[in-house]
């Protein structure tokens, strides 16, 4: 798969850009703030809908335009496929596939796949746990796009049953209930009884994708570490909020019971459970946490509070990892994403079981690596059928990527 087409309307910094693309390796040279990223941010937003950068999409819309529009042709095999978007701040985004709107926009998803490494990787091991279940979400939904529906709906019954709860909760305080009483009258019990099914629902079908992907990912994880690191073991694993309503230390690590047991990073829970016994689970820990909920006026139990679980020899990578060794686990993250992407599987998540080679985006990685890890990268991604670069200064694109070079200054882009 490539792009060999991408035309913006006022997106970022773009008034206007008509841009031919082909296979292989395509550069883009040029100062810091010049449009570089802005480039490969739109076909990154083709393929999940989502940017790398920022979490609103207001901000992809050039200041002072009403709305942006993207407009990319892909080329799969034989098949070429014009999708655009019309991204609109404060009303609902349209799209359009060869010309026909569609009914969602989600509709786009699972045409266009991209794996993107960029400097923001590094948040993946030293960061909060928020962006490892983004991570985890926007590869799920190149994997099986209708997890996208599934996603919208859980955050909405989020929202609903969290103002329930504070409303619930401020109702309890109010008429000072003593601890232990449920709140309001039995109409308020039995609303919260109707979100708490929701929640599980929806929850335990995220749950079960997130904890197959997981395990499809561990091995891809643990052999792209070894391939661009200098040594030691990688390992991933996965925290659900279920099994932890009833401990105190939300932060611990569970490491090796004794020595030669499974580091923390290899376990994951709740394993061979189907989505019925996992809604059961959620329903049982909502149960058990239902006072603190209250009293908070938070969602403690869902999907929305796990954590992806990374180590490197038996510690957690947060906190233990050097500078170099999370570079090298972020990078193996996203190899390990190309590799799932482009191969598939047989044991198919939400029914994808057809693999394509994704499109790579390499947005100015090479600055922040040393002439090692540069150099093994190069030999990993090499292949790739098309491999979009970003980079201030020419000699931050290796040799050994060697295509098509494009000068970028002032929101223009011309072949160099």
């Amino acid at each position: 798969m490539h792009v060999s087409h991408l035309a913006l309307t006022d997106f970022r910094s773009y008034a206007e850009l008509d841009l031919p693309l082909e296979p292989g390796v395509s550069a883009f040279v040029g100062p810091n703030g010049q449009g570089k990223t802005n480039l490969v941010e739109a076909i990154g937003y083709v393929s999940t809908l989502s940017s790398h950068r920022v979490a609103a999409d207001s901000t992809l819309v050039r200041a002072g335009a009403p709305r942006a529009v993207v407009r990319l042709r892909a080329r799969r095999a034989d098949r070429e496929t014009l999708i655009e978007l019309e991204i609109s701040p404060g009303r609902a985004n349209r799209a359009q596939i060869n010309r026909s709107p569609v009914r969602r926009t989600r509709d786009v998803l699972g045409i266009v796949r991209t794996v993107v490494f960029a400097p923001e990787d590094l948040a993946l091991v030293k960061g909060d746990p928020d962006g490892r279940r983004r991570f985890l979400d926007a590869l799920l939904v190149q994997v099986s796009p209708r997890m996208a529906g599934v996603l919208a709906d859980y955050e909405r019954v989020l929202r609903q049953r969290g103002a329930l709860l504070k409303s619930a909760g401020g109702l309890r305080r109010h008429a000072r209930v003593p601890a232990g009483a449920e709140p309001g009258g039995a109409g308020d019990l039995g609303t919260l009884d109707v979100w708490d099914a929701k929640l599980a629902q929806l929850g335990a079908e995220i749950l079960a994708a997130r904890l197959r992907l997981a395990e499809q990912l561990r091995p891809h994880v643990a052999t792209a570490y070894e391939q661009v690191s200098d040594g030691g073991r990688a390992t991933l694993g996965y925290r659900s909020s279920v099994e932890r309503t009833d401990r105190a230390d939300d932060d611990a690590w569970p490491g090796p019971a004794e020595p030669g047991a499974a580091a923390a990073g290899d376990v994951l829970p709740h394993a061979g459970a189907s989505a019925a016994e996992l809604e059961a689970q959620i329903l049982a820990a909502l149960a058990r946490v239902r006072r603190q909920e209250l009293d908070r006026g938070v969602n403690l139990v869902g999907p929305h509070r796990d954590d992806l679980l990374l180590g490197i020899n038996d510690l957690p990578a947060k906190g233990y990892a050097s500078h170099g060794e999370s570079w090298s686990l972020a990078l193996a993250l996203r190899l390990a994403c190309y590799h799932l992407l482009t191969h598939g599987d047989d044991d198919a998540i939400g029914g994808w079981v057809e693999g394509s080679a994704p499109i790579l985006v390499l947005d100015d990685v090479f600055a922040e690596l040393d002439d090692d890890r540069r150099d093994r990268l190069v030999h990993l991604v090499a292949d790739a059928e098309q491999v979009l670069i970003t980079a201030a200064v020419p000699h931050d694109v290796p040799a050994g990527l060697s295509g098509q070079r494009y000068a970028v200054l002032g929101g223009t882009v011309r072949r160099a």
